[in-house]
């Protein structure tokens, strides 16, 4: 009996050890490891954008995560500003993101809405191939002789619909996921009061897509905004974005081992997205788990 009574004791302190350790891996190992990571990945190249960005042009010669001597990030910005053209390449990258991002979400949308709530092989077949842009990039070489004959090659109503072909797929996969999680109860009681299938997109499913709508928002805006390889395709030389205006600078020499006014651009660049992802970081990790984990 006592022997009973002992492995019983054993036993119910394994447990209570098994538990301990599993809450002190939840609780600090994890949380951890996942600040560790953020910091080496994230906290150190942001780091070196912006002390390098604060020094002098003989500091910043061999960037690195030293401190400059004295400050000069407001005067390196102001010299970006006075040297390159960053005006009108906001202007440019923000008349290919506003409407690009638009056309992505809206379309994206409603189709999958539609996926989400029709099965079979087809709606299956036709899913697969939606959501396949995420992993299969379009082959730049055949997209620029489809531009050309359609004569969009090198507008930026070219370069527009060429983000939104590209991204439709991940507004496409975070949706479909998301919708399904709808109750049909809800569509039915709305067309049981006359509401046809426009009205029951705009008054029922859309209000309820925000958070993953704003998640997407955030991802092809930062794809969009940093891209440089298709646009410079697509729209080099005739429309100046951002990256583009960089690019050019950086390679023509004009900031030629001027490592402090190139990272000065690369903040200015970065600075509304970083903000932009500071300000929405609780939708963006909502919607990714309600689009993609349900």
């Amino acid at each position: 009996m006592s022997d009973r009574a002992g492995a019983d004791a054993v036993h119910k302190s394994d447990r209570r050890g098994n538990i301990t350790a599993a809450r002190l891996l939840s609780t600090v190992v994890q949380p951890l490891t996942g600040l560790v990571l953020a910091l080496l990945l994230v906290g150190v190249p942001l780091w070196t954008v912006l002390v390098t960005a604060g020094k002098s042009q003989a500091e910043a010669l061999s960037p690195d995560l030293s401190l400059p001597s004295r400050w000069r990030l407001g005067e390196n910005l102001a010299e970006v500003v006075e040297r390159s053209d960053i005006g009108l390449a906001l202007i440019g990258s923000v008349v290919l993101l506003v409407p690009s991002v638009l056309a992505v979400l809206v379309l994206g949308s409603m189709a999958a809405w539609i996926l989400a709530r029709r099965s079979g092989r087809l709606t299956a077949v036709v899913y697969s191939v939606g959501i396949s842009g995420i992993i299969l990039p379009p082959a730049v070489v055949t997209l620029v002789l489809l531009l050309r004959q359609l004569g969009l090659a090198g507008s930026a109503v070219g370069m527009i619909c060429t983000y939104t072909g590209m991204y439709l797929s991940t507004v496409i996969f975070f949706v479909t996921g998301f919708v399904r999680t709808v109750p049909e109860s809800l569509e039915e009681a709305a067309r049981i009061d006359g509401a046809g299938p426009v009205r029951v997109f705009t008054m029922v499913i859309l209000p309820l897509l925000r958070p993953v709508l704003a998640t997407a928002t955030i991802l092809i805006s930062l794809y969009v905004w940093n891209d440089v390889f298709y646009a410079l395709f697509i729209v080099g030389g005739r429309l100046d974005t951002l990256p583009l205006n960089l690019f050019a600078v950086a390679g023509a020499g004009i900031h030629l081992n001027n490592w402090h006014l190139i990272f000065s651009y690369v903040l200015l660049m970065s600075a509304p997205l970083i903000v932009l992802f500071a300000v929405f970081q609780r939708s963006i990790i909502s919607g990714i788990t309600s689009g993609a984990v349900k």
